[in-house]
């Protein structure tokens, strides 16, 4: 198990060695940041994107959440963080592309697909439940097709997480106009933790492909 004291040794190491190494990186860095792409990742802690697409401080921007999640575009309700993220990157940083990347064995799109924090209160799985309440819709498709349990139907509703959330990100204005123009490309995939590989998502046809 990894404790706050362990994660300042790791932080004494890499002030030792790859902060040293990469000196002039961080003198650029520490001027501002200008990556490319945004990655909207889970927040599980086996899928980190800058380990998975071998990526180094700064090319990046990540925002994590439980089953990597994009609400619709709205003004009113709380559920503004990854909104502000992505208004942030796509209007601010002007990125060019952006990832919407779930993964194997999500444990936020298997509580979807069971409904298990359907009448949980605060604190008891409450706010997971109105989280993953986003997926309501696609649950019922991925049901009808699959039933609720059972390898097949989780790995159907993490596919449909992913659809879901590139569909909601196109409910926001600014994100829709740019890829109109062609300043902003939209991307899905799928990174199954057990095999290592990772799938994207050909949208014309709904399937994923190992990359």
């Amino acid at each position: 198990m990894t404790l706050f004291t362990d994660l300042i040794a790791g932080y004494r190491r890499f002030r030792d060695s790859h902060w040293q190494r990469e000196r002039a990186r961080w003198s650029e860095l520490a001027e501002g940041q200008s990556p490319k792409v945004m990655i909207i990742a889970c927040s599980d802690s086996r899928v980190d994107p800058t380990q998975i697409f071998d990526v180094s401080p700064g090319e990046i921007l990540v925002v994590r959440n439980v089953a990597a999640l994009v609400p619709p575009f709205e003004t009113g309700g709380g559920r503004h963080g990854v909104s502000a993220a992505l208004e942030f990157a796509v209007t601010q940083l002007e990125v060019e592309e952006i990832v919407v990347m779930g993964h194997g064995m999500c444990g936020g799109c298997q509580a979807a697909l069971t409904a298990n924090f359907a009448d949980a209160a605060p604190g008891e799985g409450g706010f997971i439940a109105h989280w993953i309440d986003l997926l309501d819709e696609a649950r019922e498709t991925v049901i009808a097709e699959h039933g609720s349990k059972g390898d097949t139907a989780v790995h159907a509703m993490e596919h449909e997480a992913i659809k879901v959330s590139l569909a909601n990100l196109r409910s926001f204005p600014f994100v829709t106009d740019r890829e109109a123009d062609g300043r902003l490309k939209l991307h899905g995939a799928w990174f199954a933790i057990s095999s290592g590989m990772l799938h994207t998502l050909d949208e014309e046809t709904g399937a994923f492909s190992p990359a």
